[in-house]
């Protein structure tokens, strides 16, 4: 056994405690892969992350994100979250990271309200079949007609994500999270003059988080597919975490060197684990 550093912190809140809480544990380099899945479990967050050596000599730490259930390639607000407690822990304060993951290297930025990662490559995209609409629909105890758009956008996690009519479609979702055959996202427009662009949730029961309040790895594959096809035509704001008593708040933005996806982290505990 022995002492970590340790910080827990809230990524994208749009509110005090709004957003997804992240568990960092600083300088795991000796704790063995089984103790961080039992830590992960523990915590029951949606994600846990270890901040490591980087192994790439062009990054600046390496990160390894777990679920209560199994470790991630990559994943959104963790990123965000391990991102700024690196800079906590180091004292960094360079403007631009690079943190090394399961899907290689991530870049990061500070903005003025917080940090931004850009968006990795996809590695599965395209429309989803009638038998994956079919499913999807089903989980979400919905008619297939009433689904709009559906598109891989997975970027590590697996998404499937499925547009609504509406924000009001979306936060009215019930879903069926027994019949969930893959990650699933539902994104849905708001009225103009509304609390963000878009109301987005998103379901991962087989990774043990049954509804993700606020996720970041979804929204940077829904901003690839909306830019890249011209569903939005620039930068915009999504609220999610709505139906389950969060307030986050997710800002998309787009330049010549990519998406880049922001949020607040705002830390909340600070101090040691022994594990």
């Amino acid at each position: 056994m022995a002492s970590y550093a340790f910080r827990q912190v809230d990524v994208f809140p749009g509110g005090p405690l709004g957003g997804n809480p992240l568990a960092v544990v600083i300088g795991a380099d000796g704790l063995a892969e089984q103790r961080m899945r039992d830590f992960a479990r523990w915590t029951n967050l949606s994600e846990t992350t270890f901040l490591l050596a980087p192994e790439d000599a062009r990054a600046d730490y390496r990160v390894r994100i777990f679920t209560p259930a199994e470790e991630l390639p990559f994943a959104g607000h963790p990123t965000l979250g391990s991102a700024a407690v690196w800079a906590e822990a180091t004292g960094s304060r360079s403007s631009t990271f690079v943190q090394e993951c399961g899907v290689g290297l991530v870049t990061l930025r500070r903005t003025p309200s917080g940090i931004a990662f850009a968006a990795p490559p996809l590695l599965r995209s395209g429309a989803a079949t009638d038998a994956e609409r079919i499913a999807a629909a089903a989980s979400l105890r919905l008619d297939p007609d009433d689904l709009g758009e559906a598109e891989w956008v997975d970027n590590g996690p697996g998404w499937l994500a499925v547009a609504l009519a509406d924000a009001g479609a979306v936060l009215a979702v019930d879903p069926d999270f027994g019949a969930m055959p893959f990650p699933l996202g539902v994104v849905g427009r708001h009225e103009p003059g509304g609390p963000a662009d878009f109301e987005v949730r998103a379901f991962v029961p087989g990774l043990g988080v049954p509804e993700d309040p606020v996720t970041g790895s979804l929204n940077a594959g829904i901003a690839t597919w909306f830019l890249r096809d011209g569903i939005v035509p620039g930068g915009y704001t999504v609220r999610q975490g709505t139906a389950i008593g969060r307030d986050g708040l997710v800002s998309i933005e787009r330049d010549d060197e990519g998406i880049w996806v922001g949020g607040a982290v705002a830390p909340v505990v600070e101090g040691t684990v022994t594990l």
